[in-house]
């Protein structure tokens, strides 16, 4: 297989062209050469943000397979870019996000919940949710609704994480001492690993797939509990995890999701959308998602081989959990959840 990557030296990216070269396929990566990508590749270099971008995309010789786009700002990158290779690759894969639904969709949301309205193929940069619909419809408009498969992805973590999500959790846990833990434990988590969503990625180019699946574990894959208990024994120390009820964080005005990263309170839309999808047609189609464990360590792994701090992207920056209201919290509670001993969940 002759895979094209547009970016691939970052997260899903990056993640994507490792896949195709473990799988011996033929990969050519097109980016900006701000970062090496993976040994292994053909790379072109271009800015599609800037005039004639895509100029050396245009001169390249050869056809490929697929494409795969995780474009996800102004949609007429993405226009652009299928437009030149309508006619050299046989499939378009655009990364989308499950943001694309109306707010807020139902518990067991399908691919056929309503989208937002607004969005256009050619339109410039508006807010997160649009583009990556804009980026959907223009792939769509320039390879046919045959030729494109649209990979709603979920909460994406993993190795090369570069929103800071499950690094967060890491280096805080890592620092030890009491860990506002936000419940209940049972919680029930949606997300994929980015490697699990590369494999699908590419099994979908391999299986010809075309239209949109939502990309995510399965519910019951993971909870709030399993996740941090595999933090805690992946980093070990002294940090000791405090369960604390949802409604004593809402009321100290921390967020959900921006300020403790991964946690949305149950019975919310925020859980709702973020953590009850319908995940069946893409389990359907090959899906499969590794352990929990797994995913931490290995991000940890990561982190420490590059030096404990995780990259961020500049347009993804957000408000972690300050370590004093954390503390004043912890010392207010009184709900009777807290507690536990060092290294344990109790």
């Amino acid at each position: 297989m002759r895979l094209l990557m547009l970016g691939g030296t970052d997260f899903a990216g990056r993640a994507v062209v490792e896949a195709a070269l473990g799988r011996g396929w033929d990969v050519t990566v097109f980016h900006r050469g701000r970062q090496a990508p993976p040994a292994g590749v053909r790379s072109l270099h271009g800015d599609r943000t800037a005039p004639d971008g895509l100029a050396a995309l245009a001169r390249a010789e050869g056809e490929w397979d697929a494409v795969v786009d995780t474009w996800s700002a102004a949609p007429r990158a993405v226009q652009d870019s299928a437009r030149l290779l309508r006619d050299r690759a046989g499939r378009y894969v655009y990364v989308s996000s499950c943001s694309v639904y109306e707010w807020a969709p139902p518990a067991g949301y399908t691919e056929d919940a309503p989208v937002v309205e607004g969005a256009e193929a050619g339109a410039e940069q508006t807010d997160y949710a649009r583009d990556k619909r804009g980026g959907e419809l223009a792939a769509v408009e320039e390879f046919g609704a045959d030729r494109s498969p649209l990979v709603r992805s979920g909460l994406l973590i993993g190795p090369y994480e570069n929103v800071g999500r499950l690094p967060w959790w890491l280096t805080r846990i890592e620092r030890g001492g009491p860990v506002l833990a936000p419940g209940p434990r049972d919680l029930p988590l949606q997300y994929v690993d980015v490697r699990d969503l590369a494999e699908w990625t590419l099994g979908a180019v391999e299986q010809e797939l075309t239209g949109p699946y939502n990309l995510m574990s399965p519910q019951g894959h993971a909870t709030m509990g399993t996740f941090l208990d595999a933090c805690v024994a992946t980093v070990g120390g002294t940090a000791e995890l405090r369960w604390t009820e949802p409604e004593v964080i809402l009321d100290a005005g921390i967020e959900p999701w921006t300020q403790l990263p991964v946690w949305v309170p149950p019975a919310s839309d925020l859980h709702d959308a973020l953590h009850s999808a319908d995940v069946s047609r893409a389990v359907a189609t090959g899906l499969r998602c590794r352990p929990v464990e797994e995913t931490v360590a290995d991000t940890w792994r990561w982190l420490q081989d590059i030096g404990g701090r995780a990259p961020t992207r500049q347009d993804r920056i957000f408000k972690w959990l300050d370590p004093e209201v954390e503390a004043k919290v912890l010392a207010d509670d009184t709900s009777g959840t807290g507690g536990g001993v060092p290294g344990t969940t109790s």
